[in-house]
């Protein structure tokens, strides 16, 4: 099989904002207010009115966990990770050992890493009637923890839980981390022990290079000079009882599964590089976009073809585009076309600030002018920024 890279490594160019009012704080919640509340562009399309979010992992870093392209992201500092392969992990074994010893590690902080603001705005901008729904490229759960009323759409997976590769059948990943314990004591020891030094405790680069650790996303941790090879993990529970037809499933006496087995390998359950996102899925997001009025990105560089599309697909149907991201964006030039550098914001904005600063602000602004007795419809000219 040729040789698979990674999209976008490079730096992406710096973002051009877009309305220029957008270079302030105070002008990009201006903005983003008029985007927001702004009627629709086809107001006989029969949509509603409201906004589909797509969130990448910007909107996850102010809760502990690492992101992939921003100035502290991994393939930003750390040119020679590589993660492994959907085909590497379900055609070899020792590639599965590598890939459960490394979450095993990481999985204690994203464990216990929790929704921030910008997690809480979203679901309070729902709450509010201003999102349709929210599609996001992160496997954290936070988005359906944060605002479980709100519809979320999980468009790479989610790592709360393992997934046979024969059967389906998906198994709880908390207790799966046990499992991997009781099967793995001189793994578990080590772990308490990087868990004593501190080591584990963020996942700011910095700090774990300093500590011999290489910080990777997703609850990966890489510990140059650890043998892999000694990790075991166990089978299907599932297939283990009831093997598919034509299959075995084996395990040792304290029960790793075997190679001789041909069936009952757990996988997390998220979209592993070269996998493909399944047809429902891909569905889902698309139903998404095409019921609202407009989309927003939130902390994503949309280096990704499955989340570069859904843009793609909104701007073919002549919907505004927003996006709040620190740092460049995949072709973002090709979105804002339609977007006057001296408008208001309710054609398109592109503002590069802080997610859990900016959105809490922006539920603020909105609740004002849905409490307020009036709400007249803004004339105000374009202001150039102050320096201009």
């Amino acid at each position: 099989m040729p040789l698979m890279r990674i999209p976008y490594t490079a730096p992406l160019p710096n973002p051009t904002i877009i309305p220029a009012s957008a270079s302030t704080f105070q002008g990009a919640l201006t903005a983003l207010n008029d985007f927001f509340t702004a009627p629709p562009v086809n107001a006989a399309s029969g949509k509603d009115g409201n906004t589909v979010i797509l969130s990448g992992a910007g909107i996850s870093v102010a809760s502990g966990l690492a992101d992939y392209r921003g100035s502290n992201g991994t393939y930003t500092l750390n040119k020679t990770y590589r993660p492994i392969y959907f085909h590497e992990f379900t055609a070899n074994h020792e590639a599965r050992k590598r890939y459960w010893a490394r979450s095993y590690l990481g999985w204690t902080n994203l464990h216990k890493s929790r929704p921030n603001k910008a997690h809480a705005a979203v679901g309070a901008l729902g709450q509010l009637g201003q999102i349709s729904s929210v599609i996001t490229q992160n496997v954290d759960s936070f988005h359906p923890q944060a605002h479980p009323q709100l519809k979320t759409l999980e468009l790479h997976g989610y790592l709360r839980s393992t997934v046979c590769l024969s059967c389906r059948t998906e198994y709880n990943r908390e207790q799966f981390q046990h499992d991997l314990s009781e099967l793995n004591p001189a793994w578990a020891d080590f772990l308490a022990e990087m868990l004593a030094s501190g080591a584990l405790a963020t996942e700011n680069p910095d700090e774990r290079r300093m500590k011999g650790l290489k910080t990777n996303p997703d609850g990966d941790v890489d510990v140059p000079g650890v043998e892999y090879g000694t990790f075991r993990y166990p089978a299907c529970p599932v297939c283990l009882a009831h093997p598919p037809e034509g299959a075995r499933v084996e395990q040792s006496a304290d029960g790793a599964w075997l190679p001789s087995s041909t069936a009952g390998i757990l996988k997390p359950a998220v979209i592993m590089f070269g996998e493909s996102i399944p047809n429902s899925v891909k569905t889902a997001v698309e139903h998404a976009v095409d019921e609202a009025s407009r989309i927003l990105v939130l902390g994503s560089s949309l280096a990704t073809y499955s989340a570069w599309r859904l843009l793609k697909r909104a701007k073919e149907q002549g919907m505004p585009i927003g996006i709040v991201n620190l740092g460049g964006v995949r072709g973002e030039e090709l979105f804002f076309t339609h977007a006057p550098v001296d408008g208001l914001g309710r054609e398109g904005v592109r503002c590069s600030l802080s997610l859990e600063e900016v959105l809490p602000a922006l539920v603020e602004r909105i609740r004002a002018g849905q409490g307020a007795a009036t709400h007249l419809p803004r004339h105000d000219s374009f202001q150039p920024a102050p320096w201009a």
